[in-house]
């Protein structure tokens, strides 16, 4: 008499090492990452009348709006428009994918209940769709900056290492907020309308550091945005070679925040299907 075998048990409980899973399910998915990014930048600019050149007139206006209302308050800040534009790239990056990254997660659950996919490309998609309209906003940049007589020199080109760092520390951020929002979706709408805005303001993206009285400069150094846009700028506004110190703060922050993020998200992937 033939034994009777008993159907294979499936316990999600018991999986080992659940992020390693995650990354290695998530870079078998690398072709449907680079297709979502492409459909992200069509759909944003297929019905743009002015297409792509949008994400570089969007920055422009915004620098030339608060270089206007702020130019003669920091007139001592020598090429201020520069200064400004310098401070959005890179605050306009780190809250779009975000926002998008935390977006696609949280409200994504129709989608992850249909068909499986590994969760965290849509947040990594996010930051890749907000790489690509950083690097075309850095047209304008440059253009700005020869008007105004500051031209860029090979220490251009390490702007490359700062956006590596902060694309890391955006991620774990988007997945950490997004497995809280998917419990408490509040969560998400405090940081997108409010703890956003305040971070902006608490950022020295529109007022030099020289303004700031010691006490809140001291904090500054809490903030991890002030580290990320202080080394954007350096070869950018600057034309300065990266400060190795302050390149291994922000690494440090990168990995905590990327390495914080996929960990805890790991662990709650199963739930988001159910829960979003």
């Amino acid at each position: 008499m033939q034994k009777e075998t008993q159907p294979p048990f499936y316990d999600s409980a018991q999986r080992q090492n659940i992020w390693l899973r995650e990354m290695i399910e998530t870079f078998k998915y690398k072709d449907l990452i680079f297709h979502l990014v492409r459909r992200d930048i069509t759909a944003r600019y297929k019905r743009s009348i002015l297409g792509i050149a949008w994400t570089m007139i969007n920055p422009l206006g915004m620098m030339l709006i608060l270089s206007l209302v702020f130019s003669q308050v920091f007139h001592a800040v020598e090429g201020y428009p520069a200064y400004i534009l310098s401070g959005l790239l890179m605050w306009n990056f780190f809250s779009q994918s975000t926002v998008n990254g935390i977006g696609s997660i949280v409200w994504g659950g129709d989608l992850f209940r249909r068909i499986y996919v590994p969760r965290s490309i849509f947040a990594i998609s996010a930051i890749g769709t907000a790489i690509v309209n950083l690097l075309i906003s850095l047209v304008p940049f440059l253009i700005v900056s020869i008007v105004i007589g500051r031209y860029p020199t090979i220490n251009f080109f390490a702007v490359v290492i700062p956006i590596i760092l902060l694309s890391f520390f955006s991620l774990g951020l988007s997945l950490i907020i997004a497995s809280v929002g998917v419990r408490f979706p509040d969560i998400v709408e405090v940081y997108n309308n409010i703890l956003l805005l305040a971070w902006m303001y608490l950022t020295p993206i529109i007022y030099p550091l020289e303004v700031l009285p010691d006490w809140l400069l001291s904090l500054e150094k809490f903030n991890p945005m002030f580290h990320f846009i202080r080394l954007f700028r350096d070869p950018l506004y600057y034309n300065e070679p990266l400060y190795l110190q302050l390149v291994g703060i922000c690494t440090l922050m990168a990995l905590i925040s990327f390495t914080s993020g996929w960990i805890i998200f790991s662990r709650m992937t199963d739930e988001i299907a159910y829960r979003s």
